[in-house]
């Protein structure tokens, strides 16, 4: 993929990411800074607990299901996979987490930024 392409990509992505997740980006805001809910390395986020309150555990489904969307809209419009627009946003996400905030690793475990 040509370096255009995959700012054209990230562009839509990170304005893509931010329209429908505008009456949860406060929660999950708060969610993260609370230490309850972190970045996987595919896009997505998790629950850092195991067992999560409901709520938290709405959040993280209802925070996916809208990535989930947008990485399949975004996918088509520029003759990707969902899973490559996926990639790209777990490196901006995890790069954009503040201090403090949880991670995941690829062996699975959370770690703090």
């Amino acid at each position: 993929m040509n370096r255009m392409k995959i700012f054209a990509v990230l562009l839509s992505l990170l304005f893509g990411l931010g329209l429908p997740a505008l009456a949860l980006a406060l929660t999950l805001d708060e969610a993260k800074a609370q230490g309850l809910v972190g970045e996987r390395a595919d896009g997505f986020v998790a629950a850092v607990a195991a067992s999560p309150a409901p709520d938290v555990q709405g959040l993280v489904e209802a925070t996916n299901d809208g990535r989930r969307k947008v990485y399949a809209e975004l996918a088509e419009r520029n003759g990707i996979t969902p899973q490559a627009v996926a990639t790209l946003s777990a490196e901006k996400l995890r790069g954009a987490a503040a201090p403090g905030e949880y991670l995941q690793n690829a062996a699975g475990q959370w770690q703090r930024k």
